[in-house]
């Protein structure tokens, strides 16, 4: 590789700890990617003032000085590689490495040395360690001669032990930080130290402060401040973040809503107990207007922070927070680009992940889903992509109206976003191929394989159970399927429609059934036997008579074809959607067991795992009545309308 050379399992150092991943040196400078995707570090050329080699623990280390004044350090090299680079970095970066070896002799008697934003401390002309001054949070003299530093208690730390105090003992014969009368050599080296930190007594008073913002992810209400060097979330649990691991900002706004998501990506993520969160999910009003002066000094806004924040703001209240907070972090905003629109001239689709609904956003370099989970995928981590019909196996006129759509990245994970409107697959398919991903059906079936079927709406083979239901919502009777399942109780699992009649006939005469309802009720049969043989006139005479009920049941139960179609249960919902995984997931499953399984598995949900399939019905049990209040309207009058009204 004349022109770069690239490296695997190359560490990226800091506090929160190593994070292996992928480091490209070219001529126009370093970029490192985390294994996985994730956190990118990129350091271009112009921005390098030096860089130096350490011999570490079974590897060697490379050190990037910034004109800026950090320090970037990645480790992994093999002594080979060494030599190999050296050549190519002065060649194509313009500088000469050094070679900086670790004081080893273990005394603890040395001299500080601050340079940039490092404190270094060196032993016999050797650094025995370094520490980032920006994880500072506070730093007083203690005595007469000694000085005290605390560190950033980081949430995102990812590793079990983490440095949280340090003391110096700085002596007033000291030649680097000389003192007088006024103030002694530790009160300079504190002052110092204060001055390169951006820290005050306390850990400094907050830049910004936003009260009371609605967080989805981790969900609550808080309170958010932004300091010069870190963010803190006061709520039902606190978390205090360090703008090293803000990675990337997000602001996608929602598609007919009167609100903005604010999407803080974290590397690494924080932490509340077990579970981790790498995407902070604010979600702020859209039209709400704040105006605010950020808390800090003239002086670290003409220098420091000029032309990164400004003394006085006044706006939406998201583009403000958004604002200040790339200012203080140095990190990128990501907004939706101008290339896709969806069939409602949106920024999003919606889609369904798992068992949460939300909208996937096709972005300029990945995929968002938010809000519940939030799932952030590049696209140079897809495979491939598959357009795949909604219920393809045996779907119903009423499912073929979705389609699903299937990521498939290179670690073999797979993410399927379900009962996306078929209205969308033009603009996604575009967009798609636009971006060079590969999409499978369009390799293997053509272009159009999947356009071709979507547009249609029967399917050579038929899944009885969803043929059962589109006949019910067709018919309007969801309480005539000869099976059901096991484990559903209408009582508890659904209040059922305004309209409801399937109790409407208790015992369907043998016309209605045939012989299939005889055999289902084997009592009662014996029982009108028994009352048939001892009485065959009153038997003759009440048959006629349930036969000409049984016509006038029948010329009611036959319903207006422009009837609006019964509103399906939250039940029914999570059926639909988790039928076909089911199958796919226990190939050969009966149809018995596919009821069984699935009506165990809506038995043990939460109230807050079904909420998404009872929301559904809830506004399908509205769009039911709202028809069933213009329908009657428009029959006023008719035996149809009166028919369904009685019901």
């Amino acid at each position: 590789m004349g022109d770069a050379h690239q490296f695997n399992n190359i560490l990226l150092g800091g506090r929160g700890g190593a994070n292996p991943g992928q480091l490209k040196i070219s001529s126009k400078g370093f970029s490192w990617r985390k294994s996985g995707g994730g956190k990118v570090v990129d350091v271009a050329k112009d921005d390098v003032k030096s860089v130096s080699w350490t011999r570490v623990s079974r590897s060697y280390q490379m050190s990037i000085r910034l004109k800026a004044g950090s320090n970037v350090k990645f480790t992994g090299f093999r002594e080979q590689d060494v030599s190999s680079l050296n050549t190519f970095i002065t060649s194509n970066i313009g500088v000469t490495p050094q070679d900086k070896p670790l004081a080893v002799s273990g005394r603890n008697w040395g001299e500080a040395e601050l340079e940039g934003n490092t404190l270094s401390f060196v032993v016999g002309g050797k650094p025995a360690f370094e520490i980032c001054v920006a994880d500072i949070s506070n730093t007083q003299v203690q005595g007469k001669n000694d000085v005290q530093m605390e560190f950033h208690v980081d949430d995102t730390a990812n590793e079990k032990d983490t440095l949280m105090e340090m003391s110096f003992h700085v002596p007033s014969t000291n030649t680097t930080f000389v003192g007088d009368e006024e103030r002694v050599s530790a009160q300079v080296f504190c002052d110092k130290i204060l001055s390169m930190a951006d820290v005050g007594p306390a850990g400094g008073e907050a830049v910004a402060a936003f009260e009371t913002v609605n967080v989805l992810t981790p969900r609550g209400r808080y309170l958010v401040e932004l300091h010069l060097s870190f963010l803190r979330l006061f709520g039902a649990s606190d978390f205090k973040i360090q703008y090293t691991s803000v990675a990337r900002l997000f602001v996608l706004p929602r598609s007919a809503q009167s609100s903005t998501y604010v999407v803080i990506t974290l590397d690494p993520p924080i932490r509340k107990g077990q579970t981790f969160y790498p995407h902070i999910v604010f979600q702020y009003p859209s039209e709400e207007i704040t105006e605010l002066t950020p808390l800090i000094s003239d002086e670290l806004l003409n220098t420091k922070y000029k032309d990164r924040l400004a003394p006085q703001y006044k706006g939406l209240s998201y583009e403000v927070f958004v604002e200040i907070l790339r200012g203080l972090s140095g990190a990128g905003i990501t907004k939706p680009g101008t290339k896709f629109r969806s069939s409602q001239e949106g920024y999003a689709v919606r889609a369904a992940l798992k068992a949460e609904e939300g909208l996937l956003y096709p972005l300029e370099k990945s995929f968002f889903f938010l809000p519940k989970p939030p799932t952030l995928i590049v696209y140079e981590e897809i495979d491939y992509v598959e357009f795949e019909r909604h219920g393809a196996a045996g779907t119903s006129s009423m499912s073929s109206k979705n389609f699903d759509l299937i990521l498939r990245l290179k670690t073999d994970q797979e993410h399927l976003f379900r009962n996306i409107s078929r209205n969308e697959y033009h603009s996604l398919f575009k967009f798609i191929s636009e971006k060079g991903l590969k999409i499978l059906n369009f390799q293997t079936q053509g272009s159009s394989a999947v356009a071709e079927a979507l547009q249609g709406s029967d399917d050579e083979g038929v899944d009885p159970h969803l043929e059962r239901i589109r006949i019910a919502r067709a018919t309007g009777d969801e309480g005539d399927s000869d099976e059901e399942d096991e484990d559903f109780v209408a009582d508890k699992d659904d209040e059922g429609s305004p309209t409801d009649d399937s109790g409407e006939e208790e015992e369907p005469d043998a016309s209605d059934s045939g012989g299939e309802q005889q055999d289902e009720r084997p009592v009662k049969k014996d029982k009108k036997k028994v009352e048939a043989s001892q009485k065959p006139a009153a038997s003759k005479k009440k048959k006629k008579d349930e036969e000409g009920d049984g016509d006038k049941k029948k010329k009611r139960r036959k319903k207006d074809p422009n009837a609006p179609k019964r509103a399906l249960s939250g039940f029914m919902y999570f059926s639909l959607a988790e039928r076909e995984n089911l199958k796919k997931s226990t190939p050969g499953i009966s149809f018995k067991d596919v009821a069984k399984t699935l009506g165990e598995r809506w038995k043990a949900m939460s109230k807050d795992e079904k909420e998404p399939f009872e929301s559904q019905a809830r506004v399908d049990k509205e769009r039911y009545t709202k028809q069933m209040q213009g329908y009657n309207k428009g029959n006023a009058g008719g035996s149809t309308a009166d028919d369904e009204s009685s019901d």
